[in-house]
């Protein structure tokens, strides 16, 4: 295990974690019981021959498992690595990693100081709620090429990077600030097929009025849901356009992509984590990667905010 000056080295200095100290100690004290909760009922559902607590204890304490996943998150660093630089064995944190990034991925995104919204349906009622408008997009992760002789060994190849990935939608504000990012489908799942099985159209068809903002990838989702969801204008004229309708449609299209972008600086901030530029582990575990990194990423962009209010 790390020492308290290599731990206090590592909370103090947030390219090592992504986050600051302040969020860190949040999580701390968020985190730490329900992972000692879920540790003591998994010791007491099996039968025992001692008591709960006896035997040796954790070289590895709650406040190291969380820095190592984070680290793990932010780096993409191995395991392997990471027992070293802990002082313990490899199997150590890679049954730490697996403990803790679920509870992470369970935290949903932070929205407000206390707020956090861990659905898609939170999603559409926070905005429908606060008037504000919402932005999305697909964007995928590559990850291993499925081993050969899998029946769905194809599913995971993008049609449109042509590579093995795996795909999420994500969901901010006006603002860029992530509010939700869904469960992974194979890269082969079209964006709007993917906002569909989500519920997207239903969600917004008997839900509060709330504008969305999206890509060409959506289009035909303004039909379903009401027109609440908002795409380029279609291109009437393939060949041989008027020269008015040119500019017509150049200064729609340009207007509509200046107010989506911010989708895409949200993602850009996602990716900044190295466990969502490219994912050499199990396709399994993406989606808790994705839930897990978007909530914290969220926390850090609220706690940036109230501090620059503050002062």
């Amino acid at each position: 295990m790390v020492g308290n000056a290599s731990r206090a080295a590592i909370i103090s200095d947030r390219r090592i974690t992504g986050l600051s100290a302040d969020v860190i100690a949040e999580l701390v004290s968020e985190v730490g019981p329900l992972w000692h909760e879920r540790h003591h009922a998994k010791l007491a559902s099996r039968p025992r021959k001692r008591a709960v607590g006896a035997g040796a204890k954790h070289r590895l304490v709650f406040v190291d498992r969380l820095l190592a996943t984070l680290v793990h998150l932010r780096h993409a660093v191995t395991h392997d690595v990471l027992a070293c630089w802990f002082g313990v064995d490899r199997s150590t944190i890679t049954r730490a990693v697996g403990e803790l990034r679920p509870l992470l991925a369970e935290r949903g995104c932070t929205v407000s100081p206390g707020v956090r919204l861990r659905t898609l349906a939170e999603v559409v009622s926070h905005l429908g709620a606060d008037g504000k408008t919402g932005i999305i997009d697909g964007t995928e992760i590559r990850v291993r090429r499925p081993a050969a002789g899998r029946k769905d060994r194809d599913k995971f190849i993008s049609g449109e990077n042509k590579q093995n990935a795996v795909k999420t939608m994500v969901v901010t504000d006006g603002d860029g600030r992530v509010l939700f990012c869904s469960p992974t489908k194979p890269g082969s799942c079209a964006d709007i097929t993917h906002a569909r099985q989500l519920g997207l159209v239903k969600l917004l068809a008997d839900g509060p009025v709330v504008e969305i903002l999206a890509d060409a990838g959506y289009q035909g989702l303004g039909a379903q849901s009401g027109g609440r969801v908002v795409t380029p204008p279609h291109r009437k004229f393939k060949k041989n356009a008027p020269d008015w309708y040119e500019e017509m449609y150049e200064r729609q299209r340009k207007a509509h992509s200046s107010r989506r972008i911010r989708v895409e600086h949200g993602i850009a901030h996602l990716k900044n984590w190295r466990a969502l530029a490219r994912h050499l582990g199990r396709r399994e575990h993406m989606s808790d990667i994705v839930q897990a990194v978007a909530g914290l990423l969220s926390h850090q962009q609220i706690a940036d905010l109230t501090s620059v209010r503050q002062r």
